[in-house]
């Protein structure tokens, strides 16, 4: 009997499944540090204690995207080892403010399966929460995968497909217990721009860009515990190249939008995001944001953005899809989420 993990295929998913993940994770200032260094974060009420206690907080947060590529990592050996790509999200919350110190673990429920017309692959839906160390939820999402067949002729179970909202609403959304913006520091912040000098409808160009770099994203899959092979080893595709892991492209670009959204602190939902186009090293990232929505919420001082943010590797600002209702291939994202700011 083999010692060794294949990971699971397609044809090994079945609606219903229950997957407690491996390996709990302690967060530590390690984790902040080596973010920071990968990232160009800057977002104050991660960066510093006095911040975020002047804003209601007992400490400065770990950054929300430290906590879901956390979670998400200790999925991938269980889900995603065989992927093709990792094709979507959905309704993702997150539920509690991570901290230094946190320990946390991810449990997954398989909500839908569905085989690809080729026979090879098909398409996984899970339902990922991740826990803390008193098993509460601090966050939770859905995301969708292509995964290969081990046998292309093993039998399959008729297509299940989950109905999953398209947009959380306010009600869907946890403010963190004690957020309070009243006396918001604008000048500590970086930028003076609050929630009602957004407007609907409002593009920015944030300007600054990214190359990405083997040995760097590498090391950022590394340090979620990543085991995906299509993002280390260059015999996995055909074309040679290791993917990018989509989680560096998300972290990226939430830290390149700091030049015009400084002030979105907090991240509290994600509507839906997909992967439009593969990234590979040597690719500049870039990006641009959308207002899509805003609203109010009962925290003192904290407004609710709507945001498309979306990542680029070159071509013209703004450009989203074609008149096929395709994806420009220079768009490498397109994530739709909510974000607190100060009103």
């Amino acid at each position: 009997m083999s010692k060794t993990n294949a990971g699971r295929f397609f044809e090994d998913y079945a609606v219903g499944q229950v997957i407690d993940h491996a390996v709990p994770r302690t967060v530590s200032g390690g984790e902040r540090a080596l973010y920071h260094a990968l990232y160009p974060a800057r977002h104050a009420l991660y960066s510093s204690d006095k911040f975020a206690q002047d804003s209601g907080l007992p400490k400065s947060p770990m950054d929300d995207l430290i906590a879901f590529h956390t979670v998400f990592g200790k999925t991938v050996p269980d889900v995603s080892l065989n992927a093709v790509a990792n094709l979507g999200y959905a309704e993702g919350r997150f539920l509690k403010p991570v901290y230094e110190g946190d320990t946390l673990r991810s449990r997954s429920e398989v909500i839908g399966t569905k085989q690809n017309s080729n026979g090879k692959t098909g398409v996984v839906y899970v339902r990922t929460q991740g826990l803390n160390q008193n098993d509460e939820v601090v966050m939770e999402y859905v995301r969708w995968v292509m995964v290969r067949k081990r046998d292309v002729d093993a039998a399959v179970p008729d297509a299940v497909v989950p109905d999953l909202k398209k947009v959380l609403g306010v009600e869907d959304l946890v403010i963190p217990e004690g957020l309070d913006f009243s006396n918001y520091d604008f000048t500590l912040a970086g930028e003076t721009h609050r929630w009602d000098d957004y407007q609907v409808g409002e593009k920015i160009d944030h300007v600054d860009g990214v190359t990405i770099e083997e040995a760097e994203h590498m090391m950022a899959t590394r340090l979620w515990q990543n085991t995906a092979k299509v993002h280390f080893d260059a015999t996995f595709r055909e074309d040679g190249k290791r993917l990018i892991y989509g989680g560096h492209v998300i972290s990226m670009a939430r830290a390149l939008s700091f030049n015009g959204l400084a002030n979105a602190q907090m991240i509290v939902g994600i509507n839906g995001g997909a992967h439009a186009n593969p990234c590979f090293a040597g690719d500049t990232v870039k990006c641009w944001t959308e207002v899509l929505d805003k609203t109010e919420t009962n925290a003192p001082g904290v407004g609710a953005l709507r945001l498309r943010l979306v990542a680029t590797k070159g071509g013209t600002p703004f450009a989203l899809k074609g008149e096929d209702g395709k994806y420009d291939p220079n768009v490498l994202l397109d994530l739709d989420y909510w974000v607190l700011i100060p009103r």
